[in-house]
């Protein structure tokens, strides 16, 4: 078995909600009345272009109000990083797809801030998953070997790249399942606490 010294997690649907993915964006379509079209931009470009190109019944206050409601923390998978995060041999790191300001929001809001070393987001990263340079760009920057490196996401087809490099994944369903392939997989006893 080998040694693993670095742990990264997914954000979106593995610590928290997906924050602003398709089902998000398509609850604000139906709430606000809007139309479905959005591309990879900024917040203030994305708000611009595809909310406020006309004139609105809301404010753009409101619709950032609702974009950040939508990211929930997954307590239960935050308890069992901080818990890893407690065990000098890993080094907990995030490996996510997220726009910056969204990114910065759910940092704080789940308080994450002390559990993990670094955050790996494709809005520092300049590329996305699952594109193998993203996780390629994350393991250089952590100074990690791909075999010594567990990834958890929700999403198979972002383990995959990552497994091809060499990677363990792990296929994130829920806090259970997690706390029990963490302890299989690492050879250690998770508090449950």
């Amino acid at each position: 078995m080998t040694e693993i010294r670095h742990i990264f997690f997914d954000i979106g649907g593995v610590l928290g909600s997906n924050g602003w993915d398709r089902e998000q964006r398509q609850r604000a379509v139906e709430q606000f009345g809007l139309k479905g079209d959005e591309g990879r931009i900024t917040l203030d470009e994305y708000l611009d272009i595809a909310v406020f190109h006309t004139s609105r019944d809301f404010s753009r206050e409101e619709f950032i109000e609702f974009m950040y409601s939508q990211s929930i923390p997954d307590e239960a998978t935050i308890r069992i990083a901080r818990e890893l995060s407690r065990q000098p041999a890993y080094t907990l790191m995030t490996l996510n797809n997220e726009a910056e300001e969204l990114n910065v929001h759910r940092i704080e809001k789940f308080g994450i801030s002390q559990i993990f070393e670094a955050f790996l987001s494709s809005c520092w990263l300049g590329v996305r998953k699952p594109i193998r340079r993203f996780y390629s760009r994350g393991l250089g920057i952590a100074h990690a070997t791909a075999e010594t490196s567990l990834f958890i996401d929700d999403r198979p087809q972002n383990l995959i790249p990552a497994s091809t490099l060499g990677m363990n994944v792990i296929h994130f369903q829920s806090a259970a399942q997690l706390r029990s392939d963490l302890e299989r997989f690492l050879d250690l006893e998770l508090s449950g606490a």
